[in-house]
């Protein structure tokens, strides 16, 4: 039997895959079973953001020699040396961890934090937003959840962008209730196709949730480890969270792992029985991949950034001037980038002709492309990719 045919038979996806099987993945590239060689402007989406192939996580996943499994009762020197890294790296006064299995979990820890600490039970989210996709994260994640599951959570409020001034108003009024446990957002919005919100804004809502008792949760699962020029995005807005998400690139995508960091009041909080459990938060391996992959990220950060201003740079000059068939809006921070049209379904045209001609990267409804290349890619690789995907415009 084919793989495409295993596939149909026993994976059950929302809608059909891509017709590529892939085999392979080296840096900047991905390779299919049929030989075929892509430009991956993708990363797995904000996941690879050291490339893939990086020798110094590929010599120390050979190298591990330690325990296959940790119960999450017992002491492991690892988990406390991964949690006292976040807790130097992260904003703010975040230090204590709690282990998770990516950035679904991440967020439903968060969550369950949130209404812990303040023994409030509503939230306030971003319109459109997405936070994963348990009950309580597409709770906070787009209104079209509820077309779905009848069922999620009540209170869930929604700003819609931009995120201005007026949206500052409305936070505010809903907060002035003194019943939102948290607002819930990422800095920089990747999943509604890079959206970046007015300094303003992000810091008037920090001061109201400070004012009115609402905990201030950055959803940095995507966010992280450099996407947008620095480690957190955060940082652009001197946003001091409560409670912090991480996943994706917090192992580069060589494991799986995610992490929710909270300040050490609101990890108090939690200190009841049965207040979070994870079978498989932070297996022993992943647990090494991320505390290898963020070293990584420290020891060549400079490095790092400067080649994201130069690749940003580079790739919002050369959007800028290829010649769409609609209008675009090109939006940017670091190597986080959309592409947004007001004519829909232009977009997956673009990336189904892309994906044709040898480069990968996804479209966001029917309006939005977004490109999340590798952070170290090299010009030569982006400026070819550039092409193909110019060329891909001809249709």
């Amino acid at each position: 039997m084919q793989v495409k045919e295993m596939d149909k038979k026993f994976l059950s996806r929302d809608l059909p895959p891509d017709d590529i099987e892939i085999v392979k993945s080296d840096g900047s590239f991905l390779f299919d079973s049929k030989g075929k060689k892509y430009i991956d402007f993708l990363m797995g989406w904000c996941v690879g953001n050291v490339g893939w192939g990086n020798q110094e996580i590929k010599e120390k996943i050979r190298k591990y020699n330690g325990p296959d499994y940790v119960n999450p009762n017992y002491l492991y020197k690892s988990w406390a040396e991964l949690a006292e890294l976040l807790a130097k790296i992260t904003p703010g006064k975040l230090q204590k961890s709690f282990r998770a299995t990516g950035g679904t979990e991440a967020v439903e820890i968060a969550l369950q934090a949130a209404m812990s600490h303040t023994k409030r039970q509503k939230f306030i989210s971003i319109e459109g937003s997405y936070h994963g996709h348990s009950i309580g994260a597409m709770s906070v994640g787009s209104s079209d959840f509820r077309g779905w599951y009848k069922n999620l959570l009540p209170d869930c409020y929604k700003i819609k962008p931009p995120l201005n001034d007026k949206a500052a108003n409305e936070v505010e009024k809903l907060l002035k209730q003194k019943d939102i446990a948290a607002l819930i957002m990422e800095p920089i919005i990747c999943n509604l196709g890079v959206i970046i919100p007015e300094k303003e804004f992000m810091t008037r809502v920090q001061s109201s949730c400070k004012k009115y008792g609402t905990l201030l949760i950055m959803d940095e699962v995507a966010t992280g480890f450099e996407r947008t020029g620095k480690m957190f995005a955060s940082e652009y807005f001197d946003i001091e969270p409560d409670i912090m998400c991480l996943a994706k690139g917090i192992t580069g995508g060589y494991g799986g792992l995610g992490a929710t960091i909270t300040t050490e009041e609101v990890a108090k909080s939690m200190e009841y029985e049965f207040s979070f459990y994870s079978t498989y938060g932070w297996h022993p391996l992943s647990v090494e991949i991320a505390i290898t992959n963020i070293k990584y990220i420290l020891k060549n950060k400079k490095q790092l950034e400067k080649n994201i201003y130069e690749m940003s740079k580079y790739f919002t000059e050369r959007l800028s001037k290829m010649k769409f068939k609609y209008p675009a809006k090109i939006h940017v921070k670091g190597l986080a980038i959309g592409v947004e049209f007001k004519k829909p379904n232009y977009v997956n045209q673009i990336v189904a002709q892309s994906r044709k001609n040898g480069v990968l990267f996804s479209s966001l409804g029917n309006t939005v492309f977004t490109l999340f290349p590798a952070l170290n890619i090299d010009k030569k690789t982006a400026e070819k990719g550039l092409n193909i995907l110019e060329k891909s415009l001809i249709l």
